[in-house]
């Protein structure tokens, strides 16, 4: 057994490697540098339960970021439990296949409840009273105290939102990815499993914001070169082999789409009023659309109007592909019951928002939040805070001051604007030098060139199994 640590790299790509970060670009000219095809969806959940399982999400579930609940009528977004994987992932494999064998999942998704003998992730606590407090979960239940007493509390508020990536009272723009990366070192000192798991985000707040071309990211390129040039050399010291890889790359974009709208206007969204503001009823819906990044689900209650929606989604010039019906579900690997009845994918320099209202004033509450679990679809606006807002940071202190003196209060900052954004990922294809990418010291010759992203799981196995 050769014991090997994963580390993610949020947004890493080959034209990304270079005079900003020398570290990786010393490891990758050491070992071996390969594109992979992305997942389809090319988003976290989906990208990253390929490489656990080798399995596409016909066969383990993971369509998306999130998906619409039939049996619930609702949408549900970034769950956290690892029994929505239906597959058997690469630890559960190895531990049948290697004798001592243990495994550790610091801040991959899907990481509540896993079948991974150390595991640890962020998650809020949710009093009675409504409040949110910022924590982790982990397992055992003891790594939570220890890595608390030892590096402090996780800075939950960069971790996502208009704080993350950047300078603010919680610490440095890379505060959270290098919390991560010493809780992983902490993990290793004190469990050295088999095989460990790292997720680093910092990359993919800024490439989202700006975009990739931007000149700010080339101050992220060199945070995220230091922290993976730390877990290089402190791994390799321990005897621990080096994968380094990302989930998708991060395309330039410029126009967002509004499904829901279109589908509102079109009479297939039905909404309801509470309290005033404006609600998509889901169940009682003709038809209605689960944003991701760049691809969409669009969910039929009414099975007969597919030809109508599809002829719609046909007119609108910022969508790429339309895939309907089970064959061209089975191609793109989304034949599984949690997928849409229709798939869209956007042109590349397009992403979809989850936006169903037609006047701001009654967009509903959470609209104006990070508030990731609510709703319907991802919502990158969530990076910023609204330009429209005079002096924000007054705003933001009135309102903690308000929620420290336990005043309901919220925390309505985010704008509704998606001509914000700058960058976006999901598509099945990407441009040049802008696929994930991994980088492994595998010199087998039977690994082909070009790695589609099923072929990680192997890559991984016989890492572990000292087969290459």
């Amino acid at each position: 057994m050769t014991r090997t640590v994963v580390i993610n790299i949020v947004g890493l790509t080959r034209n990304l490697i270079g005079d900003h970060t020398p570290a990786i670009f010393d490891f990758a000219e050491k070992n071996r540098l390969q594109d992979i095809r992305p997942a389809f969806p090319a988003v976290t959940c989906t990208a990253q339960a390929n490489y656990a399982t080798g399995k596409r999400p016909s066969e383990h579930g993971i369509v998306g970021n999130g998906w619409y609940n039939s049996d619930l009528a609702e949408v549900h977004f970034w769950k956290q439990p690892e029994q929505l994987i239906q597959a058997p992932k690469v630890w559960d494999t190895l531990k049948e296949e290697v004798p001592g064998f243990t495994s550790a999942k610091s801040f991959w998704w899907y990481n509540m409840c896993s079948s991974a003998d150390y595991s640890v992730t962020p998650r809020p606590s949710y009093p009675a009273d409504g409040r949110k407090v910022f924590d982790i979960y982990s397992w055992p239940y003891d790594i939570r105290p220890g890595l608390k007493e030892e590096l402090g509390e996780f800075p939950f508020p960069t971790f996502w939102g208009p704080a993350a990536g950047l300078q603010s009272p919680q610490g440095s723009p890379d505060a959270v990815s290098r919390w991560i990366a010493n809780a992983a070192m902490w993990m290793e000192r004190k469990y050295s499993p088999s095989l460990q798991f790292v997720y680093l985000p910092h990359l993919d707040y800024n490439l989202q914001r700006f975009g990739p071309q931007n000149p700010k990211i080339e101050d992220d390129l060199k945070l995220i070169d230091a922290i993976a040039g730390d877990l290089i050399q402190f791994f390799s010291e321990r005897g621990v082999k080096v994968i380094l890889l990302s989930e998708y790359g991060i395309v330039p974009v410029t126009k967002p789409i509004h499904l829901n709208r279109v589908l509102r206007e079109n009479g297939l969204l039905t909404i309801k009023e509470e309290l005033g503001l404006e609600l998509i009823d889901f169940g009682a819906s003709p038809a209605f659309c689960v944003a991701d990044h760049q691809v969409a689900h669009i969910y039929l209650n009414d099975k007969s109007l597919k030809s109508r929606v599809q002829d719609l989604l046909k007119e609108i010039p910022e969508i790429d592909q339309v895939y309907a019906g089970q064959k061209d579900l089975e191609h793109m690997g989304l034949n599984h019951g949690r997928a849409g009845d229709i798939v869209v994918e956007a042109k590349s320099d397009a992403w979809f928002t989850y936006y169903y209202w037609n006047e701001d004033d009654k967009a509903p509450d959470f609209a104006r939040c990070v508030d990731i679990h609510r709703k319907p679809g991802y919502d990158p606006c969530e990076l910023f805070v609204d330009p429209s807002i005079k002096f924000p940071k007054l705003k933001i202190i009135n309102k903690l001051i308000k929620k420290k003196l336990g005043f309901r209060m919220l925390m309505d900052l985010i704008p509704l604007n998606g001509g914000l954004v700058r960058g976006s990922h999901g598509k099945s294809y990407s441009p040049a030098g802008e696929d994930p990418v991994i980088i492994h010291s595998n010199k087998d010759e039977g690994i082909k060139d070009e790695l589609f992203s099923t072929d990680i799981f192997p890559i991984i196995r016989s890492s572990v199994k000292g087969s290459n």
